[in-house]
């Protein structure tokens, strides 16, 4: 009976983890193809900035691989969602904000039911991923506010800027 309960919650916090792990999965698709795009349109900096979080998002993909992993189950590989394509500049940054603002929000409760199923190494492992997503919401939000606020002006600094990765730039000295 106590091996079956345990089972069970087990099997909880892997659904969360999967689900997780799945919308991980559609940010890094989603911050791609947002980074050519911008990229393409000659907005350098924009698109480093946006692969490099893609590139933290790969990472929480494989967190939640591994933990699912250890506790026996199966890494999905579905997205949790459909990519928005073609987007324009004006609406990349807000669409963004409120992706990473949902995903907190999910993931916290992805926290709490780790907590109610006696998994502590997974709740941390949300703790420590939902950080992380706070600074890409905070990224986010502060491009989109300076969009709103600044329009072309913003993004004539930043029109023609390199898309090198960011300690690519800073050891060229950029």
């Amino acid at each position: 009976m106590e091996q079956n309960l345990r089972e069970q919650r087990k099997k909880q916090v892997i659904e969360v983890l999967n689900k997780a792990r799945s919308m991980e999965l559609l940010a890094i698709h989603q911050y791609m193809n947002q980074h050519y795009n911008l990229d393409d349109m000659d907005y350098g900096e924009l698109a480093a900035k946006v692969k490099l979080i893609a590139i933290d998002e790969m990472r929480h993909a494989e967190m939640f691989a591994e933990r699912i992993k250890e506790l026996g189950g199966e890494p999905a590989t579905g997205l949790e969602g459909k990519v928005e394509k073609g987007q324009q500049i004006d609406a990349v940054f807000p669409f963004d904000a409120k992706l990473e603002d949902d995903t907190i929000d999910a993931y916290n409760q992805f926290l709490l039911t780790c907590r109610e199923n006696g998994d502590s190494t997974s709740m941390k492992l949300f703790e420590v991923i939902v950080d992380e997503e706070q600074i890409h919401f905070n990224y986010f939000d502060n491009v989109s506010d300076h969009l709103k606020a600044l329009g072309a002006a913003y993004l004539v600094q930043i029109a023609g800027t390199p898309s090198k990765g960011f300690v690519a730039g800073q050891a060229a000295g950029q």
